[in-house]
Formats: C-alpha cells, structure tokens, sequence
C-alpha cells in the first residue's frame, strides 16, 4: 500500500474511533491537525497545525501515529502544552529567519500541487512569497522568529493596502511551516484585498477605455489593450491564450491556459461589441499580431511577462493601469447581471476573493434588484 493510501486508511480509523486529531502530508512533511489549546488562551481550542518535523514516508507516518497517541493522552488530561511540542526552528537559539526562509522555500517547492506548473510556482514564490519573506528579514535581522515580529513586519505596510495581505498571507504560511501561533485577530490586521476602498471610484468608464487606447500608437500593444479590456485578462495571460475562437466563425470565448497563474478557464468577451471595436479578429487568424515578448518559461516567468505590459502603459502614458481594465471587466459583468461564480470562474480566482474584491458593486446590485422587486410588487 503506498502512503497516500495508508495516510487515508489511518486517517478513517481516527474519525471512527472518535478522534478528532488527523495526520496531513504537506510537501515531505507530516503533520498533526485538529482542535488544539489556543497558546494565549489554553482554555479554548480551534483547529491548527502541529508540525513534527517527520518525512512523509512510511517510517514518517509510524512515528507521527504514535505522536498522534500521545498529544491525544495529553489532550485528555489537560495536559497539553505547546512548549513540548515547538519545533526546533521556533526556539530562541534556532537558526535565523534566512535558514527559516531557505526551509519554507524548500517545502513551498515540494508541494505535488505546485509540480503541475512549475513555472506558475515560480512566478508565485517570487512575487506573493519571496518579497515579504525579505521584509521580514530586513525587519527582524537575527532576532528569532515570534508572532510579535511577524506583526511588525505586518504593519510595515499600508493599511488596507493590496501588499499588506499579500505579506498577511505569506507570513502566514512561514508560521504554519513552524507552527508560530498568530494572534487571533490575524486576518482583521491583514487589511483589504484587491482594490482599496479609496479608489473604488477612480475605475475608467468605457468611454474612457475606448478614449485611451487611442494614445497607443503601435497597433500590437492596441490589441493586447483591446484583449485585456474586453476579457478582464492577468496581464500575462494576454500572451498565454488559445486565440483561435476570434477566428471568422468562431464562438469568440477564449481559452486561458494551464501554464498561468491560476490555470486554465475560459473567458466570454464583455462588452462583446469590442472584439470588432478592438479588432481582436485579428488575433484569431494570427497570433504573432500581439507584441513580440518572450513566453518561454525556461528563460523568463509570468510575473516578467506581465510586467512588460504595465511597462508598456506607463511608457504610453495611459491615465489607466492594466488591473484597471481588468476590475473594470468585473464591474461592467456585476451591472450586466452575471452571476458572481460564473465571473469569478472567467477570472480565474475564487468566489471569496471576488467578493471581497468587488464588495461595493456587488452590494449595490443586490440592494438596486431587492428595490426593484419591491417596487414591481407595489405597483403590480
């Protein structure tokens, strides 16, 4: 039996004996997870991670078992205490927050999840991870690695700022890998995501985006323009689609595919008369009318592909931003009336993030649909 199908076997074993403790692999590493004491309040309990520093092999899962029995003896009794179970890294005489680093990076690659698209990994790690890691360093110097300096580190950034989450979920992970408890209210210290509530106004109108791309002079960077603008695309996932639906005849939905960020989805075309305002058709019977960049992802990572664009627009001039006409998509499909998960599929993120994201919008067309019913029940 190889050790997924051990680690399940084990795992429905604890549940019908009635134990709420589970084994879990993460990369190479086993770890315990399930309701344990709140380091600051022991009294009460939430579901978290004790990391036990074992392989994931089938000596690994043997030993984390017999661990398993034990933190279970000691929950029992009210005996448990976090102390007993620290990893190494966590103590005030362990390696310094680099050697820390080195090691989350080593788990954060292992991830089967991540082998599936490498190169998407990359440019994760060193755009959503690395930036705040080294924060962190800069912050914390030699100085062991707590809550208080992950805090601090935290609050190095804006509030409400798009770069403070990002940190928030960066940090968060390192303190899952070395089983640092976070303070309780981690995710309300973390601030906004996506657009900050200051500029939920300043998005352009359509009229506005069909006025700038007027100030594109080279007509391949209009239609990378045209093709964020009318599918909300990632900036890189302008050079990573199957154009080919934009071809006469063709159904005019494009396909996003696995090699980016977030992998493959398909995308339909809002406003639809801009495939033929944009000249988008173009694209469909020759890919190489896009700008000439470098795609192989042996030799660069999405995160370079994308930054050519917003290199571009400043270069240009434009008075909007390329994730402007991406949040503009998601607006003009709220006031259209598109469902929130078919939107959020087609842009490839989850529905929590979209409506975290788009939050002001989205209650607005709820609360205009709610009026709109009750008026057309009182005059009915």
């Amino acid at each position: 039996m190889d050790l997924r199908s051990r680690l399940e076997a084990l795992n429905a074993q604890l549940a019908a004996q009635g134990t709420r403790l589970r084994i879990e692999q993460r990369g190479q590493s086993l770890n315990l997870r399930g309701p344990l004491p709140l380091q600051n309040t022991p009294s009460r309990s939430k579901v978290q991670r004790l990391s036990l520093g074992l392989q994931a092999n089938h000596g690994g899962l043997q030993e984390a078992e017999a661990t398993l029995h034990e933190v279970q003896r000691q929950l029992e009794r009210n005996r448990f205490n976090w102390d007993d179970w620290r990893s190494p890294l966590c103590h005030a005489n362990g390696p310094k927050v680099e050697t820390a680093i080195s090691s989350y990076e080593q788990v954060f690659f292992s991830d089967p999840r991540r082998r599936r698209s490498p190169a998407g990994s990359r440019t994760t790690w060193s755009g959503a991870y690395l930036p705040y890691l080294r924060r962190l360093q800069s912050i914390g110097g030699d100085a062991p690695i707590d809550a208080d300096l992950l805090l601090r580190t935290l609050n190095s950034y804006e509030d409400g700022s798009r770069s403070r989450q990002q940190c928030a979920t960066a940090l968060a992970a390192l303190a899952r890998h070395l089983s640092i408890p976070l303070p309780e209210d981690w995710r309300q210290e973390a601030g906004g995501y996506g657009l900050h509530r200051a500029r939920f106004r300043q998005l352009p109108s359509d009229a506005q985006i069909l006025e700038a791309v007027l100030q594109i002079p080279n007509p391949r960077w209009r239609l990378a323009y045209g093709l964020m603008a009318t599918y909300g695309l990632r900036n890189h996932e302008v050079f990573f689609c199957d154009l080919s639906s934009l071809a006469d005849g063709g159904d005019r939905v494009i396909r996003v595919l696995p090699t980016t960020k977030t992998g493959e989805h398909q995308a339909w075309p809002f406003q639809p008369d801009w495939v033929d305002r944009f000249g988008l058709i173009a694209l469909g019977q020759n890919r190489d009318a896009l700008p000439p960049v470098q795609t192989d992802l042996r030799r660069t990572t999405l995160q370079q592909v994308g930054r050519r664009i917003s290199e571009q627009f400043r270069r240009y001039g434009l008075p909007i931003t390329p994730y402007d006409l991406r949040h503009a998509w998601a607006v003009r499909t709220i006031h259209i009336g598109l469902p929130d998960t078919v939107a959020a599929r087609m842009m490839g993120h989850s529905v929590a993030i979209h409506t975290r994201t788009y939050h002001h919008w989205i209650t607005r067309r709820d609360q205009q649909l709610a009026v709109d019913a009750a008026l057309a029940r009182q005059h009915a």
